[in-house]
């Protein structure tokens, strides 16, 4: 499978003839398993229709900030496009465009995206040969990749003014394949199978009650995209939640209690490298199971209540070269009481998170958490979005196995 399937590509296009080989660029990129939304410049409908790119991406194709045909107003929103975007690849990358990237030049849709876009942004330049070595277009060649740019370099033939030599956009094979190259080493967990757990745990009163908590699964779930996001196989194993993955490549088995999520991952353990236990398994579930519906009866009503089985603690006494990462959510105490957990549980991290944060714990879209190892070594993080807390989760991963 290649590793643009599933990645959301923002493919921009310029006014030069070697945009009639991006109808091809386009259906590699959906055969790989790419989402493309394609924008064109003004001058690039001289070489290619929208019509033909639309259809092969199954996406309309944008070229202008409005449409001129629409009277409601409605304008096609650069930010939103390029937040959407995994990559944005620009490709033939004119002279002309070349300067614009260069230099903040904004006069259409396309550069607003470029401008806007916080991906990898990739260019394929194409030109005429003494276009191509010109001072000023070497210039900008240094000058975006100081941005961070990458250029794909342009190939040598024979070009559309007769001449022959380097300036030609390189053919839609090989930028998919300079892509995948240069995706592949950017996939540091690549051949790592990690497991997660994420969510809450519901445990059943009766056939229409249960004891639960307030736990959503999105820690967890924007741990189990950020680790696929780098090449690992995933399998996340969540309690109830309405949430899905966005990587297409995370495996989700879904459960109900804490003795369904325990059977599942132990199920799973010989066989991963990583665990990563986020999800909020109730400590306790009702000694007996009602058949039916309890009947309100009586004033008061006591249940008795047992242990449920400790997932990472039974996973922390078999594990053999797993890496094992556990969370504490904890209201007094924190250091002490994550500590403790490092050593009953046998982990090699925890992420601590305190109730007493402001903009941490459930069901909000932020978190504030401290790592620590199982040395003791304390990491204290500031308040970020949950997204940004995952990739830093994610990171300790990498960091572990580049050891």
């Amino acid at each position: 499978m290649s590793v643009l399937s599933g990645k959301k590509i923002v493919l921009g296009i310029t006014g030069g003839i070697a945009a009639y080989k991006t109808a091809t660029l386009v259906r590699k990129f959906i055969k790989a398993g790419a989402h493309v939304q394609v924008i064109m410049t003004p001058a690039a409908l001289d070489f290619v229709t929208p019509i033909t790119l639309g259809t092969l991406s199954k996406r309309p194709v944008y070229t202008q900030f409005f449409n001129k045909s629409n009277s409601e107003g409605v304008w096609n929103n650069h930010v939103e496009m390029a937040l959407w975007a995994d990559i944005m690849l620009i490709a033939p990358a004119t002279a002309n465009t070349l300067s614009k990237m260069a230099t903040g030049a904004c006069d259409d849709l396309l550069m607003a995206t470029y401008l806007s876009a916080k991906c990898p942004v990739y260019f394929a330049p194409a030109m005429d040969l003494d276009m191509y070595v010109h001072p000023s277009t070497e210039k900008n060649f240094k000058t975006l990749e100081s941005y961070g740019n990458i250029m794909i370099p342009a190939e040598s033939g024979e070009l559309a003014s007769g001449l022959s030599g380097q300036g030609r956009m390189a053919e839609p094979e090989n930028i998919i394949a300079f892509l995948e190259k240069d995706l592949e080493k950017q996939l540091t967990l690549r051949g790592k199978k990690v497991l997660i757990t994420a969510g809450p745990t519901y445990e059943p009163l009766d056939p229409v009650r249960f004891i639960g908590n307030h736990s959503t699964g999105k820690m967890g779930f924007d741990i189990a995209d950020a680790a696929a996001n780098l090449g690992a196989e995933v399998i996340l194993v969540s309690g109830p939640s309405h949430l899905n993955p966005k990587h297409s490549q995370v495996k989700v088995i879904r459960v109900f209690s804490a003795s369904e999520m325990y059977d599942i991952c132990h199920s799973c353990f010989q066989d991963v490298d990583t665990v990563i236990a986020a999800a909020a398994v109730a400590d306790y579930r009702p000694k007996v199971v009602a058949t039916q519906k309890i009947k309100k009866n009586d004033e008061t009503f006591i249940i008795e209540l047992e242990k449920n089985p400790d997932i990472l603690a039974s996973l922390g006494e078999i594990k053999k070269s797993q890496y094992l990462i556990g969370f504490a959510l904890e209201t007094e105490n924190e250091i002490e009481h994550a500590k403790a957990k490092i050593v009953k549980k046998n982990l090699d991290l925890i992420v601590l998170n305190s109730l007493n944060d402001e903009g941490a714990g459930f069901g909000k879209p932020t978190n504030k958490v401290t790592f620590i190892d199982k040395d003791f070594n304390i990491f204290p993080q500031e308040l970020k979005s949950k997204e940004e807390v995952a990739k830093d989760i994610v990171s300790k991963i990498v960091q572990h196995y580049e050891k």
